[in-house]
């Protein structure tokens, strides 16, 4: 169950109060076991993932012990897991790539400073309760958004996978030059990184519970090391400075931060939009409350301190959530024992990274974006709805030829276009009585259901502003030139829970019309406050207080008796 507020207290500021409060000691090793194994995948995954956003292998661990230790404090979820992402990840590096170089000191002080620059949009957005937003990036839109940086994020990894030179530009621009550099292929690179990538995938497949990662990496890494990246010709991490990354201030000129502004927007959207999907399967599965605006909240710390500290955004991730509750995770504890873990690892074990080979990071990436990708999801959608699977496809064409950028500027826009149609277009039709019930449904649906002579019983499909009420007064005049011997059209304002000005007006327009030949109108299911904003207009007083009906049953034993006295 989602809450939709957060009460002013202390427990609820800090839910790290509420979970420490209600823990259990039996959780105490499922937690600590968890942790490990999250430690297992971050670790790896967050220096392959660093690839992804366009820095060094360790700006990925630098990114991994705050923002777990500010989630863990923060956090509404007991289970969610907090990381590098690899949607969010590209959208990183390709709204920095707009104003540096990649591999300059520029590109990495950029990026941190993004992931600041989330950070405070995404507690500007908690603060101002606004948790409904993801509600407007519909889940066929969102597939579109993953399927495309999908096959953008492996098309970008395959040069590194192979060992050739790589391009920039789009999808094609990118397959283009990685064919073209194909007689470039060497011999060890390849079979690194190919060999790497069959590992992953078949302990994922064989194995689950096993760090794919952190094994393939491991064997790479000790297997590059004895044999000499030299003489192979192996390109591998190198140095990787060991200790703790130093706290900087961002890049503080406002310029760059107008520059970094839309993206930043696009990364809270998408990066929360799959936040919130992940804590809600967490707790679907586990039990417990999450709140919208709380997770929110908890992602603005989380990724500034991670841009504080040199490392890059981070969003709430299902696939380590996965890992975390499948490993046995009870509470945030598990998090805290990663977090621990992982600093360990940046004062102690950076120096074994030295040869850990980019092929192998490469195969992490693609592995992961593999496991991301839904076909048979695309299938179910196609055959459910063709609107909502064009809308994917549009969605995916967009993000391969235009960029990733345009594709989901252009998702928002088919989102909004689709809200607009939807809601321009309510679901209004004629009804009749189902046999043997009072119930009253769609004839077109229901040929079956009874109709009443010289009477229209006719549904507003929802909401009457000015957008709908042109639309809905159309089609029941549509409605009634079917059936001209029709004196009365009854109205069944059920589904209508708000009437603007503008609605009111037409409204009142449209029964003067219809009186003018002949056809006059009641109404039932009328809720409160839309019948005073008819009563305001007068409209009660146009078609008198006794043509309102509590139920459709009551207007058509009405009608029956008006125009049929004898039989009362």
């Amino acid at each position: 169950m989602v809450q939709p507020s957060v009460k002013p207290t202390v427990h609820s500021a800090l839910p790290i109060v509420n979970w420490v409060r209600g823990y259990q000691h039996d959780w105490l090793s499922h937690d600590v076991f968890a942790g490990v194994a999250l430690w297992a995948v971050m670790v790896p995954e967050g220096m392959a993932y660093a690839g992804i956003v366009g820095v060094p292998p360790i700006m990925g661990l630098y990114t991994i012990v705050p923002a777990l230790l500010a989630y863990a404090l923060l956090g509404s979820s007991r289970q969610l897991v907090v990381g590098p992402d690899t949607a969010t990840g590209l959208l990183s590096a390709l709204t920095v790539g707009t104003i540096a170089t990649q591999g300059t000191a520029d590109f990495n002080s950029l990026t941190s400073t993004l992931a600041v620059l989330i950070g405070f949009l995404f507690l500007i957005f908690g603060f101002m309760r606004m948790g409904w937003v993801a509600s407007f990036i519909p889940a066929p839109v969102m597939r579109g958004f993953i399927e495309g940086l999908v096959y953008v994020t492996i098309i970008g990894q395959v040069p590194h996978l192979l060992g050739i030179e790589g391009g920039s530009g789009n999808f094609f621009n990118k397959l283009s030059a990685i064919l073209a550099h194909l007689p470039d292929v060497r011999v060890a690179p390849v079979a690194t990184g190919l060999l790497s990538l069959a590992a992953m995938l078949l302990l994922r497949r064989l194995v689950p519970l096993v760090p794919a990662a952190l094994v393939v990496m491991a064997v790479a890494t000790i297997a590059i090391g004895v044999l000499g990246e030299e003489a192979f010709g192996v390109h591998v991490a190198g140095h990787i400075p060991s200790g703790l990354p130093s706290l900087a201030l961002p890049n503080l000129d406002p310029a760059i931060w107008l520059q970094l502004a839309p993206g930043a927007l696009a990364i809270v959207m998408v990066g929360y939009a799959e936040a919130l999907g992940a804590a809600k399967a967490a707790a679907l599965e586990s039990g417990g409350d999450i709140d919208p605006n709380q997770e929110l909240v908890a992602h603005g710390p989380a990724n500034m301190l991670s841009g504080l500290f040199g490392g890059f955004l981070v969003v709430g991730s299902l696939s380590k959530t996965s890992v975390a509750m499948a490993a046995g995770a009870r509470s945030q504890a598990a998090n805290l024992v990663a977090a621990a873990l992982c600093f360990l690892t940046l004062i102690f074990l950076t120096p074994l990274f030295r040869t850990m080979p980019q092929p192998a990071l490469a195969a992490v990436v693609i592995a992961a974006m593999l496991h991301l990708t839904n076909p048979s999801y695309l299938r179910q959608l196609f055959l459910r709805s063709r609107w909502s699977f064009a809308n994917v496809i549009i969605v995916i064409a967009g993000e391969l030829i235009l960029g990733v950028p345009q594709g989901i500027a252009l998702g928002v826009v088919l989102s909004l276009l689709t809200l607009i149609y939807l809601v321009s277009h309510p679901l209004s039709a004629e009804l009749g009585q189902v046999p043997g019930v009072e119930a009253y449904r769609d004839v077109e649906r229901h040929p079956d259901a009874r109709t009443f002579d010289r009477l229209l019983i006719w549904r507003a499909g929802g909401d009457l502003f000015f957008a709908t009420i042109g639309r809905m007064a159309g089609m029941l005049k549509e409605a009634l030139s079917a059936r001209p011997e029709v004196r009365c059209a009854l109205l069944d304002f059920s589904s209508v829970n708000f009437i603007d000005v503008t609605a009111v007006d037409g409204l009142s327009v449209l029964i003067k019309d219809l009186r003018s030949v002949g056809v006059t109108v009641a109404f039932s299911h009328v809720r409160d406050p839309v019948r005073d904003a008819m009563r305001l207009a007068g409209i009660e007083e146009l078609v008198g207080p006794g043509r309102f009906y509590e139920r459709t049953t009551d207007g058509v034993n009405a009608w029956l008796e008006e125009s049929h006295p004898s039989a009362g």
